[in-house]
């Protein structure tokens, strides 16, 4: 791995999180598919040699759950679910170079093998633990099988992980008030022998690798509260029947399936998960060769002399696994000899219409049925790419979606590609035989690439579709400023040179779309007339004048009227009253809550969205203008940020106010690059009450907007002790 910028001469290999394999998948799901493959594509364009890999989650107790209730095995469940979403990526032009599952023979090889290693390395130990039992159905409950409360916040946790709460890992035996999900029964906890990875060992080296990771600031951010805490070693073994088997005496089998040992032990879920990013890579070299791609190149140190550390490792994942990406996986990296992760990008969750998606209230915009309700995939990975930083939470709407598409695809894109290409066509048949692009419009496309380029090593999908945007908004004021139709007549010239330009600007358009739209750019493409594929082009070919006969154009994007919005919204509404009415009917039979969470599981998206909260509605309580004039709002500028010891999230934060400096604690340690914070304009109430936090008097509030704390800030040079008005 280096820390150049892409491109580099290193191999580079992206990983999407892998999605539990025991459910339907929605658009909230697909927004790190899309990230990743969005990514990895760019970095083709860029001239870099890339793998593109996921696989499907077999293993762990949501499969096994939900497979016992639906009365068939674990694998038969797994594998029908996992064939279903290598059938519905491609539908959204999300295209792996290999789609694995953690069940096959290479993943289960893979990870026996990396564990053996762990042992001989002296890394992994037995511990006697207490485990949750059901006494009363006579068996032990690990992860999902039981539920209680997070022993760190008091929230609903789940067995191994408090996903209400603070979003923690929990070890087996950590739960309190622990509870059997399949009985009902409360459980008891009993002693058991199990494996146990060192992690603790490696609290110096993560907390290095942490300064060299790059990708977004909450996966660099988050972990290191928990390395400062003191790591605790990772329990590496399950009391189950469905997994992997732990290897032991150097034996490597399939894994379990039903009935297994007396004494069954299989591998946590999370030790073969992220090695199935290793055995995709492994399955893709075998398919290519090792001359197209060396998955040993990238995976491990010391192969090539070459890239003696390994590859590019860039993982796209969603934020609640960002623990298992940034400590847990690294550290087993480290201690086996693999090349450790450059890159970790972590992206927020999907709302719908502000409120999280449930499946108990099929209330969410499934993938297929976007598919079935005729629109092209292109424009949703537009709105999942661009509609916000990916770290971000982003919500979708159709009436958003609508304004989206219908504003920047159609309005801004879609018109400068159809009204140039017609003019061109209609009058020249193709680019318009000029000596070369105008300096003007070469130097636009030239800054264009240098914003795609940025974009990759900003890790920043958003990015990249701005750059297609802003490319196409100056092709309209391009080509109206130089109104091309008054010159074809009395200046030839200069009307074949500015049709030229506008021809050259969408070859350069299609070639960086390509990222985001894929289909609609090799449309673009053909329209154009150049040969080969856009999908084979590196941004170079953005540079090279259009040489091709143009066909007559059609509209690229379609505009969605209101109508269509209304109907999509009555469905939705249609489909939630149904279900809260079986829900209604449900309670009657048997007396139960619905708890309102996802009964889909996805790594990249969890069901924590299910639990958001709905967007406030705006107050009606009206407070008066005397009464606003009470607070003494003013523009501060952080001077330093330190974490306070003991508390989760908040930092100390010293901030000149202009007459005086003051401290103010902020609860923004997770969810803001700390190092980043001095310098930063904010906006601060300056007359709130004292208030002393974790041994910190703080004196003032600063404001920020959303779960993501988005600081409030100026836009020009307001200086520091600006009051606001």
């Amino acid at each position: 791995m280096s820390h150049d910028d892409f491109p580099t001469e290193s191999p580079a290999v992206v990983t999407c999180g892998l999605p539990y394999a025991n459910g339907d998948l929605h658009i909230g799901h697909l927004r790190t598919y899309v990230g990743g493959d969005v990514f990895s594509r760019a970095l083709r364009r860029l001239g870099q040699q890339t793998a593109f890999v996921s696989g499907s989650d077999m293993h762990g107790t949501p499969v096994a759950v939900n497979a016992e209730q639906e009365g068939v095995s674990p694998e038969t469940f797994a594998l029908d679910w996992h064939e279903r979403y290598a059938e519905t990526f491609p539908k959204f032009n999300v295209e792996f170079d290999n789609y694995g599952h953690t069940h096959d023979r290479t993943n289960t090889e893979t990870t026996q093998a990396l564990v053996r290693d762990l042992e001989d390395a002296g890394h992994v130990y037995e511990k006697e633990i207490m485990v949750a039992y059901d006494p009363v159905d006579d068996q032990f409950l690990p992860d999902r099988y039981v539920e209680g409360t997070c022993p760190y916040c008091g929230e609903h946790a789940r067995g191994d992980e408090c996903d209400e709460g603070c979003q923690r890992h929990l070890e087996p035996g950590e739960i309190d008030e622990p509870v059997s999900t399949i009985t009902g029964n409360p459980a008891e906890y009993r002693e058991r022998t199990h494996k146990f990875f060192a992690v603790s060992e490696f609290a110096d080296y993560l907390s290095g690798f942490l300064d060299r990771l790059e990708g977004t600031s909450n996966a660099r951010n988050q972990p290191r509260e928990w390395i400062e805490q003191g790591l605790q070693d990772w329990c590496i073994t399950r009391d189950m029947d469905w997994g992997i088997d732990y290897p032991e005496d150097g034996a490597a089998s399939p894994g379990k399936d039903d009935g297994g040992s007396e004494r069954d032990l299989v591998l946590y879920v999370w030790v073969d998960a992220p090695i199935e990013y290793i055995s995709s890579t492994k399955q893709y070299t075998d398919r290519v060769g090792s001359d197209v791609f060396d998955w040993e190149t990238a995976w491990k140190e010391g192969v090539s002399e070459a890239h003696p550390e390994g590859g590019e490792i860039v993982h796209v994942i969603g934020r609640d696994i960002i623990q298992h990406h940034t400590i847990f996986w690294p550290a087993m990296l480290e201690a086996t000899d693999h090349a450790e992760p450059r890159a970790v990008m972590a992206s927020g969750f999907v709302t719908l219409g502000g409120k999280g998606f449930s499946t108990s209230r099929d209330r969410a915009v499934w993938a297929d049925e976007y598919i079935d309700e005729g629109f092209h995939p292109d424009p949703l990975r537009y709105y999942l790419a661009t509609n916000g930083g990916f770290q971000q939470d982003v919500d979708f709407s159709w009436e958003k979606f609508r304004d989206r598409v219908n504003t920047e695809l159609v309005g801004t894109v879609g018109n400068f590609l159809y009204r140039s290409l017609l003019f061109a066509h209609r009058n020249y048949d193709g680019a318009p035989d000029v000596d070369a692009t105008s300096e003007e419009v070469a130097d636009r496309i030239d800054e264009a690439i240098a914003d795609v380029e940025a974009a990759v090593n900003d890790y920043s999908v958003r990015a990249l579709g701005d750059a297609v945007t802003d490319l196409a908004r100056f092709g309209n004021e391009y080509i109206q400023r130089n109104e091309p139709w008054r010159l074809v007549d009395d200046e030839p010239e200069n009307a074949a040179q500015v049709i030229h330009d506008c021809v050259a600007i969408a070859k350069a358009i299609a070639v960086l779309f390509e990222p985001i739209a894929p289909a609609k750019a090799e449309r673009l493409w053909d329209q154009l007339g150049e040969s080969g594929s856009v999908h084979e082009v590196t941004v170079d070919e953005a540079r090279r004048s259009p040489a091709g006969d143009l066909s007559e154009p059609t509209e690229l994007f379609e505009k969605i009227p209101d109508e269509r919005v209304d109907e999509l919204n009555e469905k939705l509404e249609a489909r939630v009253a149904g279900a809260e009415e079986g829900e209604r009917d449900d309670d009657r039979d048997d007396g139960s809550e619905d708890d309102e969470t996802d009964d889909h599981t996805d790594t990249t998206d969890d069901d924590t969205t299910d639990d958001m909260t709905d967007i406030e509605p705006i107050s009606d309580d009206r407070i008066s203008f005397e009464e606003f004039q009470e607070l003494d709002l003013r523009v501060g500028r952080i001077e330093d940020a330190v974490g306070i010891e003991g508390a989760d999230d908040l930092l100390e934060l010293t901030v000149d106010l202009g007459a005086e400096t003051r401290t103010i604690v902020a609860g923004l340690k997770r969810l803001h690059d700390v190092d980043d914070l001095p310098g930063t304009k904010v906006i601060v109430l300056t007359n709130m009450e004292r208030a002393e936090l974790f041994g910190v008097e703080s004196n003032g509030m600063v404001l920020a907007a959303g779960e993501e704390a988005d600081l409030l800030t100026t836009y020009e040079g307001a200086e520091p002790g600006t009051k606001v008005k």
